[in-house]
């Protein structure tokens, strides 16, 4: 992608001149796969974008989504439809999903993975040239297509490609840290240049978030630590969006477990489930093949949040590792096997000194995806805040209680397309409105309280109170909650947020410290969601499990919204939507996965 050229702030518009001013038709802040598909149905209408990423270009979060991504082709099960589909979606949700959304994408995705097939993606074929599909946890049929196991690494370079085709603009290394809103409408967004420290200013019609969310925040966790940081939902939410379902976290049930030898940086980092697809077998410290008894019809390929507890149970029950893990087994698969269909993992292991062919791998959950995130219209992903939009993980409706595998970056590609075409309708006149003078000042405002960061003298470090941080929540709201716990996690939280006013900034805003001291605000602000709805959750659903409602409450079935209220978070339900007459009756037929076809 090219880089656009900065609009310099007209002198009429403003007195200072110590921030850059840009201005663009749309701002798409994110650029992983949803941000990109946004981007380029933009340009397909002939509207101008800038993405806008935190890294390097082409170095987001959708690469390490790699086991693949789902659409009912029926390449290898003819009976498998859209409408099954979103009946697997749902009942993985346990039934929070918003149906609009899971119908959106289900619908949808079929000919997005026929683009992305047309415009380069190497997806692995069947013998008769058919694109090829696996078997994910908790679905009914072969629906996951696949490069390898680095199917998101593809889908992402495929989509860059086709931006810079386009000649969309993309300007990396740039950190937002607010959005320019009144809490009606949104203006644009204010941030800095992360090489230079330079503040800038975006003047923007449309504001699209696609900042992915906010899994990071616990200590083990298969994110790297500047990715998943909650930029987008905080970000929304002091905007004057809502949240939605924050207190469904998905922990992943196969993160590496770290090694004497290895960095730590492996620690948590994704086993992806395509081990698992592909036949991987669990076993517990005595050699045990314990999801034998948990799920005797399913087994290793049950629902994640089953899995995961399930490995959380054998580890309390004493039957796990020195580590506090389990192992998994694919060695009874063939070498050139997992050559060709793990290529990824295989070599990942081998450059530790683990033979994937010959030995297992020791695994533990690890904090993966956030179901929860940013209240959306899913027929055209916009906010309640007029103009603000958002996309793929930053977003929630489509997962419920608990995400079907396969199906985040379907999410990505489905809802960015119907996103970009909305916006398109909607920009008009083309042109971008002069700023409103209280809105420049909020911008001005938070260069002042940015400067401020970057002259911090406190003796608290940024990115220890993260690392306490996320210990807190793996305490408090892990795997396994309960009242008294989470009200400690409270309490715990509010006298980390004093500490964190007395930070220290070592360097200026080019450093990690700095940067750290950002994402600790956006953290703070997402934790203090995730404890106060898994507080108000009085039952277990999905990843939500609560020992002292240890069932599902039907009186339960709703969402949990979180705004703002001034200062203070406000809680508030509602129900879900009703499933269309088509995916009830996939609902009623009960299709269900049988594992044994991997026997």
């Amino acid at each position: 992608m090219t880089t656009i050229t900065p609009v310099e702030t007209d002198a009429s518009e403003g007195e200072r001149g110590d921030y850059e001013e840009v201005t663009v038709p749309v701002l798409v802040i994110g650029a992983g796969a949803a941000g990109a598909r946004a981007a380029i149905a933009l340009a397909d209408h002939g509207i101008e974008s800038l993405v806008i990423g935190k890294r390097d270009h082409g170095d987001a979060h959708t690469v390490w989504a790699a086991g693949g991504i789902n659409a009912a082709l029926g390449s290898l099960d003819p009976e498998d439809d859209w409408a099954i589909h979103a009946a697997d979606t749902i009942d993985e949700g346990h039934h929070l999903n918003d149906p609009t959304a899971v119908e959106t994408v289900t619908r949808a995705m079929p000919d997005r993975i026929r683009e992305l097939d047309e415009w380069g993606t190497e997806f692995a074929r069947t013998p008769d040239g058919e694109i090829d599909q696996r078997y994910f946890g908790a679905q009914s049929f072969r629906r996951t297509c696949f490069v390898g196991d680095r199917t998101g690494e593809a889908m992402l370079d495929t989509l860059v490609g086709r931006a810079q085709e386009l000649e969309i603009p993309y300007r990396e290394n740039v950190m937002v840290t607010k959005l320019l809103s009144d809490g009606d409408r949104v203006y644009g967004a204010a941030g800095y240049d992360m090489e230079d420290g330079q503040a800038i200013l975006f003047r923007a019609s449309h504001v699209v978030l696609a900042a992915g969310g906010f899994s990071a925040l616990w200590s083990r966790h298969s994110s790297r630590e500047d990715e998943n940081t909650g930029d987008g939902p905080a970000l929304a939410l002091e905007a004057g969006a809502n949240l939605l379902d924050v207190e469904f976290v998905q922990f992943h049930p196969t993160g590496m477990v770290a090694d004497d030898e290895w960095d730590d940086d492996w620690n948590g980092r994704l086993v992806t489930e395509a081990v698992r697809g592909e036949g991987g077998r669990l076993y517990n410290a005595n050699g045990d093949r314990f999801m034998e008894r948990y799920s005797p019809d399913q087994m290793e390929l049950d629902a994640r949040d089953v899995v995961a507890r399930a490995i959380q149970a054998e580890v309390d029950a004493g039957r796990g590792t020195d580590n506090g893990g389990v192992y998994l087994d694919i060695s009874h698969r063939d070498r050139s096997f997992l050559q060709e269909r793990l290529p990824r993992m295989y070599e990942r292991f081998q450059s530790l000194g683990v033979d994937l062919a010959a030995e297992p791998v020791e695994i533990a959950p690890t904090a993966h995806y956030t179901m929860g995130g940013v209240d959306v219209d899913f027929r055209t992903g916009e906010t309640n805040v007029d103009r603000l939009y958002a996309v793929g993980e930053t977003t929630a409706g489509v997962h419920g209680a608990n995400r079907l595998g396969g199906n985040s970056l379907a999410e990505t590609v489905a809802l960015g397309k119907i996103v970009g075409d909305h916006v398109a309708t909607e920009y008009a006149p083309r042109r971008v409105d002069r700023l409103p003078e209280r809105v420049r000042a909020t911008a001005e405002r938070e260069f002042d309280r940015l400067a401020a960061l970057a002259a911090a003298d406190g003796d608290e470090d940024p990115r220890a109170l993260i690392e306490e941080l996320g210990e807190l929540l793996w305490e408090y709201a892990g795997i396994r909650r309960d009242g008294p716990s989470l009200a400690d996690g409270r309490a715990a939280l509010a006298d980390l947020r004093e500490r964190a006013r007395h930070v220290g900034v070592v360097g200026d805003r080019t450093g990690r410290p700095f940067e750290f001291a950002v994402d600790l605000g956006f953290m703070l602000t997402l934790a203090d969601a995730v404890l106060g709805a898994a507080a108000r959750r009085t039952e277990s659903r999905g990843a939500h499990y609560r020992t002292d409602y240890p069932e599902v409450d039907s009186d339960w079935r709703r969402n949990v919204l979180v705004s703002l209220d001034g200062d203070d978070l406000r809680l508030s339900t509602r129900t879900p939507g009703t499933p269309s007459e088509r995916v009830q009756r996939a609902l009623d037929e009960g299709y269900e996965l049988d594992y044994h076809h991997l026997e």
